[in-house]
């Protein structure tokens, strides 16, 4: 007769462990972002006097913690020692966002500009245009067509007074706005009104007249600009969503995007393929780096080549938010490749955040950064111990293209809630099935829009080749939108937002949780 159970152990033996090791993530450098975050959202809101006093007192406790840490915990553990250190380089990250914004804000508050925005008076500015005229729906219809363009200022004029300013405004004017290329120095007059508190925008201004152009753009921005326009001829002559995508996937240009196919992919989880960040500038970066280890190119040719395509890269899709956390990340991974050190992704994307706020501390408001910081943390933070905890059963191949929009979607839901609240349930399906499309109709777009100036047919076979992978992410968006509940209604605002990352932390949880063998 036999019994099962347990197999007898001898002396000395512990008994087999079937479990996984213990997964473990680096965060020791989040305390620092979050300080950083905390003091940009603080300082784009605040008086510069107050903000500079802040950054001086996180300095001086900073200092103070990191001098006193040391002999207070020298024979203590390992995690109690890294305590001080964790701290001190949270306030000292905090201290800089706060000292560089302080200067900043002061800036924008200096000269005659602020003084005819409090009075709404009329004036007339000066400066470059940063992005893209785009034309706003009528006002009721049969409304004359008006059209917002966004200048980076550097004068004002009014009532016989000149004087510099810094600032973004946003220019409401008449259809002749429309056809204004992004670089050219323009003027514009009309009355003055106040931006939103805490945002990027210092004024709004109210014109009737067309924009004076006083100097064209440069000849890198002019580059720029036919390209762009290379590659949306080329996605004209391709048909349905085909034609509708490329330019979206390729250089983040969601003009040609139909209002239906929009609400598809919104509906999908799948905004984001049309939106250029990370995955743009990793696919080309290792484009380049491939083709230099080819040639058998000196590490420091490797990464100066990186550099100059990163940097065409943001010229052509132009500098948003999720573009500049984008390319910042790419440059500190090129300087691993200058120095011969292996690449920390959680360390850079920190340092890259940190970074980004002093130099621009209004992007701790804006959607896309916000997005685009989280997306990219869950990626490193996330998707790694998923990807190992599934690897066994369903190997590596899999259990990483699983892993990413699992992690992606638990991370960045929340956020999304506030906005639109209702949660789609086919995002990791429908992001899995897109995946291998993604990168034929990027690098396959950009080739093309590269090919195009001197090789028109080589460019039109390479835009359908492009044009395929992205009739495909078209089609399962709208597939996916199409089913039966594909989206569900949520708890609105943030106690929806509260709620659904409680359940997202837990569903993490869940996941990791690895069942233990059976035994005889």
């Amino acid at each position: 007769m036999t019994r099962s159970g347990p197999s007898p152990t001898t002396a000395g033996d512990s008994p087999p462990d079937d479990s996984d090791p213990p997964i473990t993530v680096d965060v020791r450098l989040l305390p620092a972002t979050a300080a950083a975050w905390v003091a940009a959202l603080v300082v784009a809101r605040v008086a510069p006097p107050g903000a500079a006093l802040a950054a001086a007192l996180c300095l001086a406790v900073g200092i103070t913690v990191l001098v006193r840490s040391e002999p207070a915990t020298a024979g203590s553990p390992a995690t109690r020692r890294a305590v001080g250190p964790v701290v001190a380089l949270a306030l000292v990250a905090g201290s800089a966002v706060l000292g560089a914004g302080a200067t900043q804000v002061a800036a924008r508050g200096q000269g005659l500009l602020p003084d005819l925005v409090r009075e709404r008076a009329v004036g007339r500015v000066e400066g470059v245009v940063v992005a893209e005229p785009t034309v706003l729906a009528p006002a009721w219809p049969g409304a004359p067509e008006r059209v917002r363009c966004l200048l980076a200022v550097d004068r004002v004029t009014a009532r016989g007074r000149s004087s510099a300013a810094t600032g973004q405004v946003l220019v409401v004017g008449p259809s002749s706005w429309a056809e204004l290329p992004r670089g050219a120095h323009v003027a514009a007059s009309g009355r003055l009104r106040p931006g939103e508190p805490g945002r990027r925008t210092v004024a709004v201004l109210l014109s009737s007249a067309p924009p004076d152009v006083r100097r064209p753009p440069s000849t890198a921005d002019s580059a720029a600009a036919r390209f762009r326009g290379g590659v949306r001829d080329l996605a004209a002559a391709l048909p349905g969503d085909a034609g509708a995508l490329l330019a979206g996937v390729t250089i983040g240009d969601t003009g040609a995007v139909p209002d239906d196919l929009e609400a598809a992919l919104r509906t999908a989880g799948l905004t984001h393929v049309t939106a250029v960040s990370g995955a743009h500038f990793s696919l080309v970066a290792a484009l380049v780096l491939a083709l230099a280890s080819a040639m058998r190119l000196p590490r420091a040719a490797r990464a100066g080549l990186t550099v100059l395509a990163m940097a065409a890269m943001v010229l052509v899709v132009h500098p948003s938010a999720s573009v500049l956390r984008a390319a910042a990340m790419g440059l500190v991974a090129v300087l691993g490749i200058l120095l011969g050190r292996p690449h920390r992704a959680p360390a850079a994307l920190a340092a890259t955040v940190v970074v980004l706020l002093v130099a621009d501390p209004w992007l701790a408001g804006e959607l896309g950064f916000v997005l685009s910081v989280l997306a990219t943390g869950a990626l490193v933070l996330l998707g790694g111990p998923l990807a190992e905890r599934w690897a066994t059963a369903f190997g590596r191949p899999v259990a990483t293209a699983l892993a990413l929009p699992v992690a992606a979607q638990l991370v960045c839901a929340p956020v999304i809630l506030l906005l639109t609240p209702a949660v789609s349930l086919y995002a990791v399906p429908a992001n899995v099935l897109v995946a291998p499309a993604v990168a034929p109709a990027t690098v396959l777009g950009l080739a093309a829009g590269c090919v195009a100036p001197w090789w028109t047919h080589g460019a039109q076979v390479l835009a359908l080749g492009a044009g395929a992978a992205c009739w495909w992410i078209g089609a399962v968006g709208r597939v996916a939108a199409a089913a039966p509940a594909s989206e569900v209604a949520w708890l609105p605002g943030w106690a929806g937002f509260a709620v659904l990352a409680a359940a997202g932390g837990c569903l993490f949880r869940v996941l990791l949780v690895h069942r233990t063998r059976e035994r005889r």
